[in-house]
């Protein structure tokens, strides 16, 4: 009998093979296995990987790390507010040249450190200029394939609103483009960007702290506003009615 082959530890679970394998197996192998570098684990990879799991996000949002919360909330909003008082190119060139001021500096002074102690040490940036940061072209076929369905999924909707195909969510859409023309004459776009990102950052940490009484104003809301789309609905000719699921 031959002896079976050894499976390498970084194969995914979801990879085809010669036969089934049990939910969760090739999960429980890839951990069991050695890490790799972050440049062959994702960038090179041929399976689409996303920069930022579910588990990630929601952690960042619920501010589970201050620290890490804290860094992201405060930069983006600093961009957000440099992107509000000046042109998008003063503040990408301000933010190259800020960046282009630290690396250079660090890069001279480890130069004439080395020149001072006559050590050859070499490159400060060594380590990151040996990364290797390639897209491959399974993983960009991956990751287009991967926002086709995004995209596909959005054209339907489009053309499902603007032919009416239910009069109901067509006049859903253009009450709410009515309320936008307010909201436009008030906020411009980086207004509402930075209204959203406090939102982001404020509004879970305040629905997990009172979750209880939240969720039953909102029932309560809910089944206000359902009766009288059920109404609306009852009363507006050739309505296709929807199928109570």
């Amino acid at each position: 009998m031959a002896e079976p082959a050894t499976q390498s530890p970084y194969i995914s679970s979801s990879a085809g093979g010669g036969g089934a394998s049990e939910p969760g197996v090739g999960r429980d192998v890839k951990a069991g296995g050695a890490h790799q570098p972050c440049a062959d684990s994702f960038v090179s990879s041929s399976q689409p990987v996303s920069l930022f799991s579910t588990l990630q996000v929601r952690d960042l949002i619920f501010w589970r790390d201050v620290k890490k919360t804290g860094l992201v909330f405060s930069t983006t909003l600093i961009l957000l507010l440099s992107l509000a008082a000046f042109s998008v190119i003063s503040v990408v060139s301000y933010l190259i040249l800020a960046l282009l001021s630290v690396t250079i500096s660090f890069r001279v002074y480890k130069s004439v450190i080395q020149a001072v102690q006559k050590s050859e040490d070499g490159h400060p940036f060594k380590a990151y200029l040996d990364l290797d940061v390639a897209l491959s072209s399974e993983a960009f076929h991956s990751y287009v394939s991967s926002a086709m369905v995004h995209v596909n999924r959005a054209l339907k909707l489009i053309m499902r609103l603007f032919l009416v195909e239910d009069l109901v969510d067509s006049l859903k859409l253009a009450v709410v483009m009515w309320l936008m023309t307010y909201v436009g004459a008030i906020f411009n776009g980086i207004t509402l960007l930075i209204l959203g990102e406090l939102l982001v950052f404020s509004v879970p940490v305040v629905y997990e702290k009172y979750k209880t009484q939240i969720d039953h104003y909102v029932g309560i809301a809910r089944d206000q506003i359902k009766s009288i789309v059920t109404k609306v609905q009852a009363k507006l000719p050739g309505v296709v009615k929807k199928k109570p699921e």
